[in-house]
């Protein structure tokens, strides 16, 4: 039996960022894509804010890097 997950795998580009710079994930999923994102970053040692959101009638979530 082949079980398939429904989200893809994500990379999340908190190296790259400042602080202030934001980027949105789209996930049917809100609150497991949040806890995914804060716990990496929390392993990376980033600090983020991070809300469910539509964006462009999608829904999803937006990070955004605050340390």
């Amino acid at each position: 039996m082949i079980v398939r997950s429904e989200e893809p795998v994500w990379l999340f580009p908190f190296q790259g960022m400042s602080v202030g710079d934001s980027f949105f994930v789209p996930t049917l999923k809100p609150a497991s894509m949040i806890y995914i994102v804060d716990t990496r970053a929390k392993a990376l040692g980033y600090k983020v804010k991070i809300f469910s959101t539509l964006h462009d009638g999608c829904l999803g979530v937006r990070v955004w890097r605050t340390g």
